[in-house]
């Protein structure tokens, strides 16, 4: 019996030394310590022993199992050392190594040049305005001179809550807001985003922002309309830029007048983006209506005034030579990236 416990003794420490991972060490732990191991087998036949011979058996058997159980529990330990330090390996960060830099936000081309006509206007006296962009019918049309037989109310143009209200399909209310609450002099713009029921394609968008401007004092002429758009457009795009004014029809203005930039993409000889007639519309513009302004309580016998409309989308395709508006919204940062 002595020399089967030294057996196994030497067995274990040899199979347990030779163990690949923690999962053989557990299977030599059942093998020779369990209910069905080779140590338990052996302690089964100390009754056919002496009396004397018990307690030497029972000592040595101790110690065996003593002995395989410290090199259990050291092969575990050297295992999931080596494991950890594999990991550790794995896992290694070179913390010398130049670091991914995060992407940096930018102001889009839209915000950019809307800054910029912001700063034209202000540096000309004007002041910033704002309103809803959920608007009465009142303040989007029929202040505006714009009866309830009008085209431009049809609903395949504008967006429509209810009978009352509705997307604002221009910036235009806000000018009539800002009038019921400011006596004149007036100078004012008024950017926001309005909304009309178009198809989409390289110049038009169900949603768009415009730049509306008034203009509201005594003694405002057609000839201060015509300088300061012209002024602004020399501003905006350098003093070789070329315009011109056409004769137009505006219910909230009259006389009215629309304003064109030459065709940046033909250069006035006529392509896709201008639709072959060399010029691009930018903006409508004109004097205020007399009804207009006694809607405001103001009184068109002593006032006058100009006002204009442009849409910011135009501006920006004319300013960077784009060609079409869909890309202002697609976030398509290959031309994000570009501004």
């Amino acid at each position: 019996m002595k020399t089967q416990l030294e057996q196994i003794k030497a067995a274990a420490a040899a199979a347990l030394h030779g163990a690949q991972d923690l999962k053989q060490v557990d299977a030599l732990r059942v093998q020779y310590l369990g209910k069905k191991g080779e140590l338990t087998g052996i302690l089964k036949q100390m009754g056919k022993l002496s009396a004397e011979e018990r307690p030497v058996m029972g000592q040595l058997a101790n110690e065996v199992r003593a002995q395989i159980e410290a090199d259990i529990a050291r092969r575990q330990n050297e295992l999931a050392a080596a494991a950890m330090e594999a990991q550790l390996k794995a896992e290694t960060i070179d913390v010398t190594m130049p670091g991914s830099k995060p992407a940096m936000g930018k102001a889009h081309p839209l915000t950019t040049v809307l800054d910029e006509v912001k700063e034209i206007f202000l540096g000309m006296g004007f002041e910033l305005g704002a309103g809803p962009e959920v608007e009465l019918d009142y303040y989007n049309f029929e202040a505006l001179n714009i009866p309830k037989d009008h085209p431009a109310r049809d609903t395949q143009d504008t967006f429509y809550i209810s009978d009352n209200v509705l997307l604002r399909t221009q910036t235009s209310p806000v000018q009539i807001r800002f009038m019921e609450n400011n006596k004149p002099p007036i100078r004012m713009i008024s950017p926001g985003r309005v909304y009309r029921s178009d198809a989409v394609d390289a110049t038009h968008s169900p949603l768009f922002h415009q730049i509306e401007g008034l203009v509201v004092d005594k003694g405002v002429t057609m000839a201060d309309l015509k300088g300061t758009l012209e002024l602004f457009a020399k501003r905006l795009y350098g003093e070789d830029v070329q315009v011109r004014f056409r004769p137009h029809h505006f219910p909230f203005t009259e006389p009215s007048a629309e304003m064109d930039a030459m065709c940046f993409a033909c250069h006035g000889e006529g392509c896709r983006l201008c639709k072959g007639e060399g010029w691009i519309e930018i903006l409508g513009a004109g004097m205020v209506h007399p009804k207009v302004l006694q809607n405001c309580g103001v009184d068109p016998e002593v006032y006058s005034g100009f006002a204009f409309g442009m849409g910011l989308e135009r501006i920006v395709m004319r300013r960077y030579n784009i060609d079409d508006l869909r890309l202002f919204y697609e976030n398509d940062l290959r031309f994000l990236n570009q501004f």
